[in-house]
């Protein structure tokens, strides 16, 4: 998959719109629309933005494999806490997130 494609599906996957994403970033609505249809490259400066705003890494926004991801800190935090959970209440943490997930 290629960077265009990547920040898009990224930035739809995480319910975000062109418009929330350009004011979480202070990159224009019409600069992102580029670069995810592939008609601009971004400045490291502008990557560095975008996956700020999206929760990633330069290596997961690079990483072609689905099999291998990059967790950001809360993300790993959230794991690690879960890992330490008896499994009657790991099943009912997960239980309450797919909740919130559906709603």
């Amino acid at each position: 998959m290629n960077l265009c494609d990547k920040l898009k599906n990224l930035r739809q996957s995480k319910g975000i719109t062109v418009y929330r994403l350009s004011q979480e970033t202070g990159i224009s609505q019409n600069h992102i629309r580029e670069l995810e249809s592939g008609k601009r490259n971004p400045s490291v400066e502008t990557l560095r933005r975008l996956c700020d705003a999206l929760a990633v890494n330069l290596s997961e926004m690079f990483n072609d494999s689905s099999d291998i991801s990059y967790l950001s800190s809360a993300e790993r935090e959230l794991v690690e806490c879960f890992r330490k959970l008896p499994e009657s209440k790991a099943a009912l943490l997960l239980k309450v997130a797919r909740e919130f997930n559906e709603s």
